[in-house]
């Protein structure tokens, strides 16, 4: 077990720290969260839960083996550096670069490039044939400016949005105007916790944002939807990413074809771009839970997203759910989504 510390994306203030959680238990992983601050997570755990926080995290940004923490004060990182053995990290002849981020506006008074430039210097002073390197250094060590604290380590793995912007959904061949964009996506597969092979199923499958997502992470996916146009849209997107579902069905979420799967995770139609078929967005969520609760085994998880009007959390508690947790976010003046983690009981 070791410290490790995850700069978080500023996108959304609750989401990214639930869905690193969610992956971590996801995997089994044995870890405890030492404290939260703005946008950074530090956490206890094995070493190799980096590796697939790479692989499956949306929201998380930097990966980062944790060397010291103290107050965002020059002479407390200073007296933090000098009673840190770098020899350790920083082996004979190999090349190093500092990096200092900075989240928001906190401690103005410490330059970014000026603290990088004296970091440096320390750690040349206390190491054996070392040489600073910006450009792929052999290590990397990165410092973040958080409220009212430094965190400073190692760099183990950074994760780049590109894949993500690769997979919006204007980007992909079949498009339409409610689709989940990728990130999103991926973060609600997480939070659903399936693990690699296990059967994620998408009963709106719509465009195929939550089963791609799923898919890439090493989930088998079945996804279904009433109308045969968003069927095999979903498949072309499939293919187009050279992933294959277990089936794309055309079907009613209410008459389920499948017996069995290991999480649901989905984003029912709210009748503003996406049709409804003259029922409620409140009948087809309900209809929809009633029917997934013969599928899924006890403890068993469920991600949905719906407009917070409906109040979906209440609404599942009501169907023998528990709710546990939900996170809102903002889409625009007429839609804010509630997404839900619920639990078979």
């Amino acid at each position: 077990m070791a410290n490790f510390f995850f700069l978080l994306s500023g996108e959304h203030e609750t989401l990214p720290t639930s869905e690193l959680k969610a992956i971590l238990e996801a995997e089994g992983y044995t870890f405890k969260i030492l404290e939260k601050l703005d946008q950074v997570l530090r956490v206890k755990a094995v070493s190799n839960c980096v590796t697939v926080l790479k692989r499956r995290a949306a929201l998380t940004r930097l990966c980062s083996l944790e060397l010291f923490n103290c107050e965002s004060d020059m002479s407390a990182i200073l007296r933090a550096m000098g009673s840190t053995d770098f020899r350790k990290i920083i082996e004979s002849g190999e090349s190093f670069a500092v990096r200092v981020k900075r989240v928001k506006d906190y401690s103005p008074k410490l330059d970014s490039m000026t603290l990088e430039r004296k970091l440096g210097k320390v750690i040349l002073n206390k190491t054996v044939n070392a040489s600073v390197k910006l450009k792929n250094p052999d290590k990397t060590l990165t410092g973040i400016l958080t409220k009212n604290k430094f965190i400073f380590g190692l760099k183990l793995a950074e994760i780049q949005p590109k894949s993500f912007v690769e997979r919006r959904p204007k980007h992909k061949p079949f498009f339409h105007p409610s689709a989940m964009p990728a990130k999103l996506a991926r973060c609600m597969v997480n939070l659903a916790k399936p693990k690699a092979g296990e059967l994620v199923l998408d009963p709106f499958c719509g465009t195929g944002s939550m089963l791609i997502e799923a898919a890439l992470i090493g989930c088998r996916v079945i996804g279904l939807d009433v109308q045969r146009r968003m069927v095999k849209g979903t498949s072309k997107n499939l293919a187009y990413f050279n992933l294959e579902p277990e089936g794309i069905i055309v079907a009613d979420a209410k008459k389920l074809p499948i017996t069995k799967a290991d999480c649901i995770v989905t984003d029912p139609p709210y009748g503003i771009s996406a049709t409804t078929l003259k029922r409620t967005t409140m009948q087809i969520v309900e209809e929809t839970l009633m029917a997934v609760q013969d599928i899924l085994d006890k403890g068993k998880q469920i991600c949905i997203a719906a407009p917070k009007t409906l109040g979906i959390g209440r609404l599942s508690t009501t169907l023998g759910y528990k709710q546990l947790e939900s996170h809102f976010v903002y889409v625009h003046r007429s839609l804010t989504r509630e997404i839900a983690i619920l639990e078979k009981m």
